[in-house]
């Protein structure tokens, strides 16, 4: 007989409580918090209906071996262990179960140095070009501060009025619920002065956000991506050859990245304002791209003797 998804609910209904509950006392965003309980139902759904205290780490690393052989690489394998580390981890503090059975199983060995795509400084003109339409000047307060600020979607879903101050900065809510101060550029200051200017009067009063939409709600994170890819849409239409890439709200967030390491801002200080709390997911960006690996060897193009360069 098969087994009906509301039995496999019903059975394992109070761990999945639990982990929900550990989730938003962590202060991870509804986004995280969805794709953990997804791959964690996935793996309910395997192992029902056997009890969570008396599993081990073989049912872990069977429910990934098998995502491996129906065709999921590296990445998604990745994704699920750090999703059942989390919700292990989640009952081992809620003092459920006594033990992790996914702490220690390795992660799969991933390409390293991959390099992150981003938009050329001439290709970020062209996309500010392309902003247009009744809610323009907001939606470029959006932009800039994921170009030029390098937000996080989420962070600026979360972005409340008070968080302009007038000393030019903005104070950011990130991952983990950690705090930063970015001080923006007084060109940048001055368009989300213009945007809460022109803000939408929310429906309730005790609206925060800082930016709203035509709904009088704050702009939710759906809609700040659309904002992203209809503006990606027009660029790609005016040049062409940046249709085979995948272009979203969060290569902007690499392009702010790039342009940082370009002008020489040391890797220490992109973390901050990145926003990273480790080190190694900022080094990603520290790639060498041809246009630096050409200006290098320009350097020492003066150094070849001459006699050699003459020669047939």
């Amino acid at each position: 007989m098969l087994t009906t998804q509301h039995e496999i609910i019903d059975t394992y209904d109070m761990e999945v409580e639990l982990f929900s509950i550990w989730m938003k006392n962590q202060g991870m965003t509804k986004a995280t918090q969805q794709a953990y309980l997804s791959d964690t139902r996935s793996f309910l759904h395997m192992i029902y209906p056997n009890e969570i205290a008396k599993l081990g780490k073989i049912d872990v690393m069977r429910f990934l071996s098998d995502r491996r052989e129906r065709g999921a690489g590296d990445e998604a394998r990745n994704r699920k262990l750090s999703s059942l580390r989390a919700f292990f981890k989640a009952l081992n503090e809620m003092e459920h179960i006594q033990i992790n059975p996914a702490a220690l199983i390795a992660k799969s060995k991933q390409e390293k140095n991959r390099i992150p795509t981003y938009l050329e400084e001439d290709q970020l003109e062209s996309f500010f070009q392309s902003i247009a339409g009744k809610y323009q000047h907001r939606n470029m307060a959006i932009l800039l501060l994921m170009a030029f600020a390098g937000l996080r979607v989420g962070e600026i879903h979360r972005m409340n009025i008070q968080d302009l101050h007038q000393d030019g900065s903005i104070h950011i809510l990130g991952k983990g619920r950690k705090w930063r101060v970015i001080p923006l550029p007084e060109s940048m200051h001055q368009v989300l002065i213009r945007s809460l200017d022109e803000r939408i009067e929310p429906k309730q009063s005790k609206e925060q956000g800082f930016f709203i939409s035509q709904f009088g709600r704050r702009l939710s994170v759906r809609m700040i991506q659309t904002v992203a890819d209809q503006t990606f849409e027009v660029l790609q239409q005016k040049m062409p050859a940046l249709n085979g890439l995948k272009l979203s709200s969060h290569k902007l967030r690499h392009s702010f990245a790039t342009m940082q390491i370009r002008s020489g801002t040391d890797i220490r200080t992109l973390q901050e304002l990145l926003g990273h709390s480790s080190i190694e997911t900022t080094q990603i960006y520290t790639h060498i791209d041809n246009k630096q690996m050409k200006m290098a060897m320009d350097k020492v193009s003066s150094k070849i003797p001459l006699s050699i360069s003459s020669r047939n």
